[in-house]
């Protein structure tokens, strides 16, 4: 697929359109050796990790910390950039890039938000994880980047 252009003419500004891959962020949280999951409220269904996406005027590192706090109620330390996954097909809605962070937090986490329930999970106590949440787990236990 190529990128679509598109030029809007206004009385005085003239914009162009790009078909681009949209921004979001992944968050790993760490409580006592534990990782926090989040089972989605919204379609895609499933366990994923917190996230969503970065809002216009706003950097990949804030909005890991307001998804982290939308969604688990934690405020996190610590936070740490991971690795960008960007494969096309890893959100079945659309072409998507998340930069994924590593961070700590302690407490107890409280589904909000886009989550319809939270857990805390070893990595032998996986469950079914939506888009391509497993394979970033497997990288980060495995110390892959």
């Amino acid at each position: 697929m190529s990128s679509v252009e598109i030029l809007i003419e206004l009385p005085i500004l003239h914009v162009m359109m790009y078909r681009n891959p949209l921004p979001t962020v992944d968050i790993i949280i760490e409580i006592a050796d534990k990782i926090v999951l989040i089972e989605r409220k919204n379609p895609p269904y499933g366990w994923a990790l917190p996230g969503g996406f970065i809002d216009y005027n706003e950097s990949a590192e804030h909005a890991a910390l307001r998804e982290a706090r939308e969604e688990t109620g934690l405020n996190v330390q610590d936070l740490r950039q991971f690795h960008v996954y960007s494969r096309p097909g890893r959100d079945p809605r659309f072409h998507t890039i998340t930069v994924v962070f590593t961070a700590r937090a302690s407490g107890t986490p409280q589904a909000a938000s886009d989550a319809k329930n939270i857990g805390l999970f070893t990595r032998d106590e996986l469950p079914e994880l939506a888009f391509d949440h497993r394979q970033i787990l497997v990288d980060y236990f495995e110390n892959r980047y």
